[in-house]
């Protein structure tokens, strides 16, 4: 059994305004928010109030262990403390688990928004024809994030970060910051590190995506190497009701690279879609 997970609320809530659930990505914690959060709007928050939560292992939740590892009971577990009906924003593994949270527990979630995420993350060759029948992660990566694990952990997530942060205009930047924000807590186990690294190779929602009858918003980055755009126009046809934005010139975390722009789209979407 996990302990139960902690989450931050950030500003006081004013009256009947809606949560919006930050979930972050792979190897990272919730400390990523940290700039995004600084620059929401007074708009925003007039309307809306932030909640931020680390995935079990994670973060503040290093301590909550889940057996098996799976999305089925990262969502039970935030099930069981977000009680207020919320709009849920997963960023790259965050996404996957947002999307599980929109099937399995619909009442609890008004809208959802997916940022430089893939229902399906690993790439699909047709190897006699080499063709790309879905575009993705080459497995060849994963394989080797997972060999590194059992090296070093960290190194094996500067690795990541350094992927994370190819395309953007100033990666160097992009890097240091992410590093320094989530080097604030302590780094998840190798454990966790490992079977959080199989949720991406082996989740696949593109089916689901269908069945998904909240409002919905997809945000990407033009030069995302984990994400590649090709994939945008598939996951449209396959959730056709959805909404979507495309970062220009941004890599896998647009809300670092493009954080004017991406707070933006994002308050104008929430606005539209939730305000009275």
């Amino acid at each position: 059994m996990a302990e139960s997970l902690h989450i931050s609320s950030y500003a006081s809530p004013i009256k009947n305004s809606i949560p919006l659930v930050l979930i972050h990505g792979w190897g990272l914690n919730s400390a990523v928010w940290q700039p995004f959060i600084a620059q929401l709007s007074d708009e925003f928050h007039a309307n809306f109030h932030v909640v931020t939560i680390d995935l079990p292992g994670f973060g503040e939740n290093y301590a909550s262990q889940l057996h098996p590892y799976s999305l089925k009971n990262i969502v039970a577990e935030i099930g069981k403390v977000i009680e207020q009906p919320a709009v849920f924003l997963g960023w790259s593994l965050g996404g996957l688990v947002a999307t599980e949270m929109a099937l399995a527990y619909p009442s609890k979630v008004l809208g959802l928004i997916t940022v430089s995420s893939s229902p399906c993350f690993l790439e699909e060759m047709n190897v006699e024809e080499q063709q790309t029948l879905w575009p993705g992660i080459k497995p060849n990566v994963l394989r080797a994030f997972h060999q590194q694990l059992e090296v070093d952990t960290k190194k094996t997530i500067s690795g990541f970060l350094k992927i994370q942060a190819m395309g953007s205009p100033h990666i160097r930047h992009d890097i240091k910051q992410i590093s320094q924000l989530v080097m604030q807590h302590q780094m998840p186990t190798k454990e966790t590190l490992d079977e959080s690294l199989c949720l991406l190779e082996s989740s696949d929602y593109r089916n689901k995506l269908s069945d998904i009858k909240q409002p919905f918003l997809r945000m990407y980055g033009s030069n995302d190497s984990l994400v590649p755009k090709a994939v945008i126009a598939y996951v449209a046809s396959m959730a056709r009701h959805s909404d979507q934005h495309i970062f220009e010139q941004a890599s896998h975390a647009p809300f670092i690279s493009h954080l004017h722009e991406f707070n933006n789209v994002l308050t104008a979407w929430l606005l539209e879609q939730f305000s009275a």
